[in-house]
């Protein structure tokens, strides 16, 4: 074909069809000039080769008459080529679009996409001149029509969020309920029987890891494994094709809207921090040969090296104005465009540096808070990232709930029966309120969890005193090393039953503490049917069994324990409340909203070491405004003792009485009424909650 390009228009970045022909548009402040390469429709042949002949400011554009949907394209771009200087420009290397909605082929972990000649030295100081386009995706000029804004509901309510984080794929390779065409599918997530899982959990949003495009770590490539959980992003607005099913792209679009007419948000777990191309000895396939010195943060002494702030070898440079509207626009596309909900930012740190360090109203902070079309998205930080004072729990901005990995250290270590853990446990409970209690901020800030996707699974965490990672390739070298775990005295797997019931209590204790907390809940994807990955605590490159939820050995009595807790969790307000509880005295009936005592009703001693049982009574604020009718009390005995106790039930409210609605050492308690006065008695090691009841009343 022959390409004849006209100026077109620089406001918009990536490929844009308008009925006629397309536009392409792409930032680089440092390049001399801009190629467009278009290729044959099987993206396997370069036939056009042409200068994009406009720029304007920073952005070089071009308009393509003729230029189809469909049509499979790169960039590529001269300039200097001197990694000493933080430039690495070659235009040998076809260059993914940052911009790209869809995309052709894949990558490979060819010598050919290396900016430089690859020897057993890596001497990036050297020039290669090998054409990478064979080993490298293409971008697609997109159909404008597969972009219609979606219908949402507008307002999220933390106080009814239960998030269940899963893998998009792992979540459903091995249920034997799902289609087999589907499983392992955006197509599969939201078939009949997840949504039929989904709703009886009480699940309100579902969390998914990264969809965005990404690519295989060459060094997991040359062990036969694969970058599994997919935090190697190397395109912000093109969905990851390997998940796609029978309906291709469209499926995306089908999940989203299947997943809210199920009342269930959809959250991506993003990753801005850093991108697929590694440091100065990584593949040149996007960013880097776009303009290395602008898109990311290079050590300002020594322009050649990265800095490695996310530990991934690379940080993107979220302060530079082009690379901050990437960003935003991203995840504006993802959040008008494919419907979903809310963003899980990795390494959220990251995020809020500036040259001065993490900044609160950092440039990203500035025009996230202010944008009008992700006003009502949900948005969860990971508070940290590796680089100097990467550790910000509590410190994001309002809008921003948090990961609180406090949370989970502070109920593994309690119920693990280490010393001096019931104070954090106390605390933690009420929503880490030393972290979040500032600002305006709200209780539903704290985002609770036991575990997620990087370390133990709730099984492992009771089966697993060491990380066995060796199925990595890494000699067990990589993961945690700390995972406040506990084993019952034998590692892994066992036919003792008494371990085993020990064992299944201890999840269902965790799993209580974490619906009887107030906050945010989130569950990990397969831990309400007992899920292990075989001690495997960073399964990061385990697309295997390894990796996928074990359907097959689900443990269902567990998982209707966990549909019990989250019912009663929705059923009793005073369990997931606003506002922080600090015993302040509530006007109505002079009674304070939090009380502490000990199981026999007695003040505790909160600096005994020993401390292992405590009751929290919770009742609503009394913060709470006068025209707030809610009123709801809930009584919570915590016993990590071994042994049985004897337990003293305050005053119920006037013609009430306390009913036992949950006790972790039963399966399938049902609802007990206690008369007063009546001998009350709770099992060690559980968890048991009260709630008052009319007298004329069975159940709650």
């Amino acid at each position: 074909m022959a390409l004849h390009l006209r100026s077109g228009r620089p406001n918009q970045l990536g490929a844009r069809f308008d009925g006629e022909g397309t536009n392409f548009a792409v930032f680089s402040h440092h390049a001399t000039q801009l190629y467009l390469s278009i290729f044959s429709e099987d993206g396997s042949c370069e036939v056009e080769r042409i200068a994009l002949p406009e720029r304007t400011g920073s952005v070089w554009h071009g308009y393509a008459p003729g230029v189809m949907p469909g049509t499979p394209y790169g960039f590529r771009a001269d300039g200097l080529y001197e990694p000493q200087h933080g430039h690495r420009f070659n235009i040998n290397k076809l260059l993914f679009d940052p911009y790209a909605r869809q995309m052709i082929g894949s990558w490979t972990d060819h010598a050919s996409t290396y900016g430089f000649i690859k020897t057993k030295t890596l001497d990036d100081l050297t020039f290669d001149t090998r054409d990478s386009a064979p080993h490298v995706a293409k971008a697609i000029v997109s159909e404008p029509d597969l972009f219609d804004p979606p219908k949402r509901e507008t307002t999220p309510d933390w106080s009814h969020t239960l998030i269940y984080e899963a893998h998009p794929k792992g979540l459903t390779r091995l249920n034997q309920r799902v289609d087999e065409a589907l499983r392992g599918t955006y197509d599969g997530l939201a078939t009949p029987a997840m949504l039929e899982h989904l709703t009886k959990l009480g699940v309100t949003a579902i969390e998914l890891l990264p969809v965005h495009a990404m690519i295989d770590d060459a060094f997991l490539l040359k062990r036969g494994l694969r970058n599994y959980w997919g935090y190697n992003t190397i395109g912000f607005l093109a969905p990851e094709p390997r998940y796609f099913g029978p309906a291709g792209f469209a499926g995306f679009r089908a999940m989203v809207d299947r997943f809210h007419e199920a009342g269930i948000k959809i959250i991506l777990d993003v990753v801005y921090n850093h991108t697929a191309e590694g440091d100065q000895r990584g593949p040149t396939l996007s960013f880097r040969g776009l303009d290395n010195a602008s898109y990311y943060r290079l050590l300002p002494d020594q322009p050649r090296y990265y800095v490695n702030d996310t530990g991934c070898g690379n940080t993107l440079n979220v302060s530079h104005p082009f690379v901050l509207r990437l960003v935003m626009d991203s995840l504006r596309f993802w959040y008008q465009h494919m419907g979903v909900d809310g963003f899980r930012f990795d390494l959220a740190t990251v995020l809020g540096r500036e040259e001065h360090g993490f900044d609160q109203h950092s440039g990203f902070f500035d025009a996230l808070r202010q944008d009008p079309i992700l006003a009502d998205a949900l948005l969860i930080a990971e508070p940290w990232d590796l680089g100097p004072g990467g550790y910000q729990l509590g410190k994001f901005p309002l809008e921003f709930r948090e990961w609180n990995d406090a949370y989970r250290d502070a109920v593994r270590r309690f119920w693990r029966g280490d010393q001096n853990s019931a104070p954090a446990l106390a605390a933690h409970l009420l929503g880490s309120a030393d972290a979040f209690d500032h600002s305006g901020r709200r209780a539903s800030a704290s985002v609770n969890f036991i575990a997620a996707h990087d370390g133990f699974t709730l099984a492992d965490i009771t089966r697993y005193a060491q990380r066995h990672n060796e199925a990595n390739g890494e000699n067990n070298a990589d993961g945690h090393s700390d995972n406040l775990s506990d084993n019952f005295g034998v590692e892994g797997d066992t036919e003792d039953a008494d371990i085993m019931k020990r064992r299944a209590k201890r999840q269902r204790n965790l799993l209580a503490t974490l619906f009887l907390s107030q906050g945010t809940p989130m569950l990990l994807a397969g831990d309400e049917i007992g899920n292990s990955q075989s001690g495997n605590n960073n399964a990061y490159a385990q697309d295997n069994e390894i990796g996928w939820i074990d359907w097959e050995n689900a443990d269902w009595q567990l998982c209707e324990f966990v549909c019990r807790l989250s019912r009663f969790r929705q059923q009793h307000r005073a369990l997931r409340q606003d506002r922080f509880l600090h015993g302040g005295i509530r006007l109505k009936d002079g009674q304070p909203d939090v009380e502490w005592r000990g199981l026999e009703g007695t003040e505790v001693p909160w600096d005994d070491p020993e401390l292992s049982s405590l009751c929290l009574t919770l009742r609503w604020s009394a913060q709470a405004h006068a025209n707030e009718t809610e009123d709801n009390t809930v009584l919570v005995f915590f016993n990590r003792d071994a042994t049985d106790a004897d337990i003293t039930l305050p005053p119920p409210p006037p013609d009430h009485h306390w009913l036992r609605t949950i006790d972790t050492a039963q399966l399938d308690v049902p609802a007990e009424a206690v008369a007063e006065n009546d001998p009350v008695s709770i099992e060690g090691e559980s968890v048991v909650a009260f709630v008052p009841t009319p007298r004329d009343a069975t159940s709650s």
